[in-house]
């Protein structure tokens, strides 16, 4: 199949902005007070949710632990309207189940809807926002610094992301190579330069929480293109990688059964078209520079999150191997 990329990805700008990633949700406080040290309660294998100072105020993380106590870690990411009060892998999947008997913490940050996962330039002014996200710098400094109190080790990490964290969670391992062995994404916005995109993203932002794309970087400015996988493609060399997208097509659990679910399907399908051209299209990227990548692109599958539960089966054996866990 040929793919118009171009025209695609514009006509499709609209279905982007109503991501169905997870429940929409604030954005943590970031006045309230720090907590102090880590005080571990849940035996290995058991489940916790910690507070981790950060710049941004203290950020909720939730861990499920490592079943014999290994240093090992996988990093969930969350989707477009993340909630600050659970991270949607830990509900809207059996992610916990999948890991349940193995070597690894499941990391969960709690929060950061519309972020992309990133260091913005500046707090964004279209919803009063009172503080900056530094998201990049919480992934790969504070949280790692404040886990090796547990024992969690900073530099065997693999992360996933799925929707808006698909990029982002090649971008923390691109730039973060010393900290994570592995990086899955599922349906994500592979090409963000390409036409149409910026906008796409820029709406998208609006509807859920009503941020400011220019507060995150400026129009293909440095950050801009340090946050599209096309561009920093050369990074992930020698990196282990699961790939997907769905076919944009309803399989068989995709049953709707009112109008407003006809709707919700129809947007879903129209999302995963986007992360479809952009996967094919960073999957020739890939091939151009000779970097292998597991890829997979299902007969059927949409923007929805028993997909990515799916998805997340199957990069588990490479996720296990990468980590040596």
């Amino acid at each position: 199949m040929r793919f118009d990329s171009a025209r695609l990805l514009a006509i499709s700008a609209a279905a982007l902005a109503i991501p169905l990633a997870a429940a929409v949700a604030a954005p943590p406080t970031a006045s309230a007070a720090p907590i102090s040290g880590p005080v571990h309660r849940a035996p290995a294998g058991g489940f916790e949710e910690l507070m981790v100072p950060s710049s941004m105020g203290p950020v909720k993380v939730q861990v499920q632990w490592a079943k014999r106590g290994g240093g090992s870690a996988l990093y969930l990411l969350d989707g477009m309207a993340a909630r600050d009060d659970r991270n949607a892998w830990s509900f809207e999947t059996n992610a916990l189940q999948q890991f349940g008997d193995d070597d690894v913490t499941l990391v969960m940050p709690v929060g950061g809807q519309s972020s992309f996962y990133t260091d913005w330039a500046s707090a964004s002014n279209t919803n009063g926002q009172k503080y900056t996200y530094r998201w990049e710098t919480f992934l790969t400094k504070e949280l790692p610094d404040f886990l090796a109190g547990y024992g969690v080790s900073r530099t065997n990490n693999a992360v996933v992301g799925l929707s808006m964290s698909g990029g982002a969670a090649l971008m923390l391992a691109a730039f973060h190579r010393d900290q994570f062995k592995f990086a899955g994404t599922f349906s994500g916005a592979l090409n963000i330069s390409a036409p149409g995109m910026r906008e796409a993203v820029r709406v998208a932002v609006l509807r859920w929480g009503a941020y400011n794309i220019d507060a995150m970087a400026a129009p293909w400015s440095p950050a801009w293109l340090r946050m599209d996988p096309f561009v920093f493609a050369p990074q992930l060399k020698n990196l282990p990688m699961y790939i997907s997208a769905g076919s944009a097509l309803p399989g068989p659990d995709d049953r709707p059964a009112s109008v407003a679910q006809v709707f919700d399907t129809g947007v879903s399908m129209g999302i995963e078209a986007v992360a479809l051209v952009n996967t094919r299209s960073f999957q020739a990227r890939l091939n151009s520079l000779g970097i292998p990548a597991t890829f997979d692109f299902p007969a059927s599958g949409i923007h929805t999150w028993k997909y990515w539960e799916a998805e997340l089966w199957k990069a588990r054996p490479a996720i296990l191997a990468a980590l040596n866990a």
